[in-house]
């Protein structure tokens, strides 16, 4: 097939649309498909790819790539880059990487259109169930890859410490959270079967929330169990999360996937996510799940692992299959499959 690839962003942009553009993209091209991208991150970056990019383009290219291409697979909704099918009529997949809604939920003028525009796709997948059930119904469930090159475990283990929390410092995704519930097993429970290394938290990431988080932090008594990393990225986040047992998920936000998720397990973490959004099928049986924004049910979760060692040894069984099916080869696979029916109908008639 000829697959004309649309995202909004794209590397050396960094966010999951664009991990999992580039993902895909590859994964296609290795199929055997010829794939092309079209984007509006200008920039280029230093690495270089085996497809053609078009960044920013202009009325003519949109033109000319719309017209190149046998179907049209918008990576989350580019109405932008994908208006000029209406002139070539292409089978067209659209899939939903977050929810069809303003941030605060409710439906804005821009949502509404995105809605019919959905309508006259020739299939929608939904990254998660969560965003199938809050945004289109009919979709159909795809989890995101991760990348499986850089992701995995260290080659020589070592010991590894506590908890790690992964992502921007805003209110949000509920680092306050995680502190408390360490506060709560170092000062309040006091575990005395554990080791002072097991009831650390280490917080790797940068934003607005991080100064009111070591504030909190000196306010309770944590600065020798709490460590901020700043952000990091690619093989120092990769040898960070392999120093830890468990990955901290506990976003207030309903996330629509997770791909912190996949990336922390592939490292060898057990995750302890939030039920909001998609978290739970990110993680599948491979972690726990706790109530959102509930610090006594986040305890439980803790409490639970750290004391039931047949508990993490099940969960850690249970992540290489878990992992498998978040593959880039496999999730490629299924989305080919899409793309696939979307496209034989035509080439019979």
């Amino acid at each position: 097939m000829k697959i004309l690839l649309l995202t909004h962003k794209f590397y050396p942009d960094i966010g999951g649309i664009e991990v999992n553009s580039e993902i895909l993209a590859s994964r296609f091209l290795k199929d055997g498909h010829e794939v092309r991208v079209l984007t509006w991150t200008e920039a280029v970056g230093t690495k270089s790819f085996p497809f053609k990019i078009i960044r920013k383009p202009s009325l003519k290219h949109l033109l000319e790539e719309h017209k190149w291409a046998e179907v049209v697979f918008e990576n989350n909704p580019c109405l932008r880059l994908a208006w000029t099918s209406f002139f070539f009529k292409k089978p067209s997949v659209v899939a939903l990487r977050t929810w069809v809604s303003r941030q605060d939920g409710h439906i804005g003028w821009q949502d509404k259109v995105k809605f019919w525009w959905l309508k006259r796709a020739s299939a929608v997948i939904a990254v998660s169930n969560a965003v199938r059930v809050k945004s289109w119904p009919e979709a159909v469930v795809i989890g995101n890859p991760y990348r499986h090159q850089l992701f995995r475990p260290s080659p020589q283990p070592g010991s590894r410490a506590g908890f790690v929390f992964l992502g921007r410092l805003v209110s949000d995704k509920g680092a306050d959270l995680a502190i408390a519930g360490l506060h709560h097993l170092v000062k309040v429970k006091k575990l005395k079967s554990r080791s002072d290394e097991e009831l650390t938290l280490t917080i790797i990431g940068e934003g607005p929330e991080r100064k009111n988080l070591e504030e909190m932090v000196a306010d309770l008594d944590l600065k020798d169990h709490v460590k901020f990393t700043g952000a990091l990225r690619e093989e120092k986040l990769v040898n960070c999360l392999n120093k830890h047992k468990f990955l901290l998920v506990p976003s207030l936000w309903d996330e629509p996937f997770g791909n912190v998720v996949l990336e922390g397990l592939a490292c060898g973490c057990i995750p302890i996510v939030s039920n909001g959004g998609g978290l739970p099928d990110a993680v599948g049986n491979a972690g726990l799940v706790f109530q959102k924004g509930d610090l006594n049910s986040l305890l439980n979760c803790l409490c639970k692992v750290l004391e039931n060692q047949e508990l993490e040894k099940q969960l850690r069984s249970n992540a290489e299959a878990h992992l498998r099916t978040h593959h880039p080869k496999t999730v490629s696979r299924r989305y080919l499959e899409i793309l696939e029916s979307v496209v034989k109908p035509r080439l019979i008639l």
